[in-house]
């Protein structure tokens, strides 16, 4: 009788692919994408141009003569961190910025790892980081560029209100008097339009991502809601302690790239755990890291150092913390 053989997993073929899920997260960064075209004119336009043609001409030239292996750029991978890393920069950020960024996150974070699948961090965080750390001065210059529709919108220029807090408390202002002093620190304000990077004006287009991307099933709401919940909660404590030091939790979830990272990055399927149980560990641990960042570090912002810092984590938490396996009795 011949034997049976069966074959590695997967054994169920389903209907989606990495084109197709890589498609619709840049259709959930759409509304983000033309929110900030609206307020930065051909300087957004040409940041999401140069990030994409870097990216993925990053990735064919490391493959053509490096790896001399398949091309992938058609799958999306590269346009979608190109995307993303164009909406991580400053609005104002010169095209040469983009590109080093590019060549970072495909070829330091993704190629040298093996490419799409076996990267352990998230290519456009760590491009984002490299920039950052490289280039500070540019890379916290929130200079608003020319806009299509002129110089009536409220995208001014300055710092975010996540710097502009963190300075003020430092000089020993309290939290209540700088937010009555400042009213684009109001609530209606951040949801809608402030200063930052190129993708974090506004909330509300982040949040129409977000709803597209559950629609879709996309990705599971585990990972960005208990990063939210982490985040309310913790601020919150902290708030309560000392309203005249800590900001408010809602402060917390609208400010910075809180939405976009959460949202679009932290859910990365490659750089976060497999099962619900780790993923709301995931996000739970991002949540605390970044609002220790903000509030007893050094930089305004946590969110990106958070999601890199969990993203070394993964491997550790998908060992521990595993699905019941099929069958297997309930102990």
């Amino acid at each position: 009788m011949k034997k049976l053989l069966v074959s590695p997993s997967p054994h169920i073929h389903g209907k989606e692919n990495t084109r197709n899920l890589m498609r619709d997260v840049i259709i959930a960064l759409l509304p983000a994408v033309a929110v900030s075209i609206y307020y930065f004119g051909f300087s957004a336009i040409k940041l999401v141009l140069v990030g994409v043609i870097s990216c993925m001409l990053v990735e064919f030239l490391i493959q053509k003569f490096l790896l001399k292996g398949k091309c992938t750029i058609c799958d999306c991978s590269a346009a979608l961190t190109g995307v993303l890393l164009a909406l991580n920069l400053p609005p104002n950020s010169p095209w040469w910025l983009m590109v080093i960024g590019a060549i970072v996150a495909i070829g330091v974070a993704k190629m040298t790892f093996g490419g799409l699948g076996q990267n352990l961090f998230n290519p456009a965080l760590v491009g984002r980081v490299f920039l950052l750390v490289s280039f500070p001065v540019l890379m916290t210059d929130w200079t608003a560029p020319a806009s299509f529709f002129g110089a009536s919108l409220d995208a001014a220029s300055g710092a975010t209100p996540l710097a502009l807090v963190k300075e003020a408390v430092a000089a020993g202002t309290p939290v209540s008097e700088i937010f009555a002093q400042n009213p684009s620190l109001s609530y209606s304000q951040l949801l809608f339009a402030r200063v930052g990077s190129a993708g974090e004006v506004s909330a509300i287009a982040l949040l129409l991502g977000f709803v597209y991307l559950l629609v879709r099933r996309v990705i599971k709401p585990h990972i960005t809601l208990s990063i939210w919940a982490t985040v309310f909660v913790f601020s919150g404590i902290l708030w309560l302690c000392n309203p005249d030091q800590f900001t408010d939790p809602i402060f917390n979830l609208l400010t910075g790239g809180m939405l976009l990272g959460s949202i679009f990055m932290a859910t990365d399927y490659v750089t976060s755990p497999m099962s619900e149980k780790g993923m709301i560990i995931f996000g739970a641990g991002i949540g605390i890291i970044t609002i220790l960042i903000r509030e007893f570090g050094a930089y305004p912002e946590g969110i990106s150092f958070a999601i890199l810092i969990m993203n070394a984590t993964v491997p550790l938490i998908n060992m521990y913390v595993k699905p019941k396996r099929f069958a297997k009795e309930a102990k």
